[in-house]
């Protein structure tokens, strides 16, 4: 009989919740606190009623003691493999949820044949984590022997591109015909896929392009702090020189992946401070970057940078202030929250980074793993850098076969990177909980990055700085 394989991925850190994934005919529920698990189910017609019905319904539940705090579910045709209606049609709709003190996040990949060596059963991974707004004020109370240790004995958690979360602006200026000339120029994977249609075919099909390479994150700003993430790198620029006397949206500074526009850079200030001033015992940091941004988007002055800086700071009335690199790896937790320096912002810096555009560039995971493997093996690659950076996300973007099936062929609103991100956390996730222990540096800060930022990026990151604080 026909079946579509849903492959489920779970991670639960809260007590006494669990996950049942259901489909016609059986269902795996997981409880195990901690523990990386991978089951796979399957839509299959032999359990669906009905001669010519072929529409099985696949879902996940959480509960806390028995009570429900989140159900998702979709229907999926057992024959030809597509969605056909449900909560989890599109990525736009799989945003975390938030009850009670608890975080349920997730995703669900809509695969296709497995072409390109894109899987072939369907993805879906489900994390439930504490609320972390408050995880650093938890892990190092104020006035305690732990907040009285360097900053930099710290693991952040982080969310890849974190600017890249929405369509919105990029939705306004996409049908350009200048940019779309220029994204095809620039991106070998942009032009791999406009080489297959019209030019008018392209402009139509160019937002679900854009969606599928450049679209990292699926929630607010403010729910990704939620869930514990405390560093991010932001791309600032101005809108791509060809549309910016336009003004297809405000002439301000926007993340910018390559030449496409994503969050404005006063809202991520203003939403961090924001969420600083709600919990005043956290810390965040931001490293600004220009890497991959086009000279013809026109990059900020230091006055540009001031002048958005001072206006996000303005709203603490003095209760917050600029922290620098400096401040982040000579300072105490408590120092840095005495002198108010909780927001700490610097351009680039000499870090360590395990990411390589051939190792990231991957389906599997498995190249991600060789180059954590490479920082094991020898440690000194990191040492007198003022972090480390470990790259959990698959830049499977690169490979332009994949990115056409998935774009052309496949369902235009189920992203690539959602593809690799359950099969490559759950080698990476649990690679870094392995090995803690053998990378731990006694003064050197930690990040572990990661797209489609989740609960367990960052349940195994506070673990580890828990740890690194003793």
């Amino acid at each position: 009989m026909p079946s579509k394989g849903i492959e489920c991925y779970s991670y639960i850190a809260v007590p006494g919740c669990q996950i049942e994934y259901s489909v016609p005919g059986s269902k795996v529920v997981r409880d195990q606190l901690r523990l990386f698990s991978h089951d796979l189910v399957e839509v299959d017609k032999d359990k669906i009623h009905g001669l010519f019905d072929f529409a099985g319904t696949f879902s996940f539940k959480v509960t806390q003691s028995g009570t429900q705090i989140a159900y998702e579910s979709i229907v999926i045709n057992a024959l030809t493999g597509n969605l056909e209606a449900g909560t989890m049609k599109t990525m736009e709709n799989q945003t975390s949820i938030a009850v009670g003190g608890i975080i349920v996040s997730y995703g669900f990949y809509d695969a296709g044949l497995g072409v390109a060596g894109l899987p072939s059963t369907d993805q879906c991974y489900v994390t439930v984590t504490p609320n972390y707004s408050t995880w650093m004020s938890d892990v190092a109370p104020t006035g305690s022997l732990q907040a009285s240790k360097p900053f930099s004995k710290l693991c952040l958690p982080a969310a890849h591109d974190i600017g890249m979360n929405s369509m919105h602006n990029a939705d306004a200026v996409i049908y350009s015909s200048a940019l779309i000339e220029f994204m095809t120029k620039v991106s070998p994977v942009f032009a791999k896929v406009a080489g297959m249609m019209t030019h008018e075919a392209v402009k139509l099909i160019a937002p679900n392009i854009i969606r599928g390479l450049a679209i990292t994150q699926k929630d607010t700003l403010s729910t990704i702090l939620s869930l514990g993430a405390r560093y991010f790198e932001f791309r600032p620029a101005y809108l791509y020189n060809a549309i910016r006397p336009d003004h297809p949206i405000p002439d301000t500074l926007y993340f910018s992946h390559s030449a496409i526009p994503g969050m404005a850079y006063e809202h991520f200030l203003a939403d961090t401070v924001a969420f600083l001033l709600r919990n005043p015992g956290e810390i965040v940091v931001v490293q600004l970057r220009w890497d991959g941004v086009p000279p013809e988007c026109a990059h900020p002055t230091d006055q540009d940078l001031s002048g958005f800086l001072n206006s996000a700071l303005a709203a603490s009335h003095g209760a917050l202030a600029a922290g620098a690199l400096n401040d982040m790896v000579t300072l105490t937790i408590d120092q840095l929250r005495d002198q108010r320096k909780r927001l700490i912002i610097f351009a680039d810096a000499d870090s360590y980074s395990t990411y390589t555009d051939d190792g990231n560039a991957t389906l599997t995971g498995d190249s991600i793993i060789a180059e954590f493997e490479k920082l094991r093996h020898n440690p000194h690659f990191a040492a007198g850098k003022p972090f480390t950076n470990l790259q959990c996300q698959a830049t499977a973007t690169r490979l332009p076969e994949a990115v056409a099936y998935s774009v052309v062929a496949a369902n235009v609103d189920s992203s690539i990177l959602l593809a690799t991100k359950p099969i490559c956390d759950a080698k990476t996730l649990p690679w870094i909980v392995d090995n803690a222990e053998s990378l731990r540096q006694d003064d050197e800060l930690v990040v572990v990055m990661n797209d489609f930022f989740d609960g367990a990026t960052a349940d195994v990151a506070i673990h580890w700085s828990q740890v690194r604080l003793g």
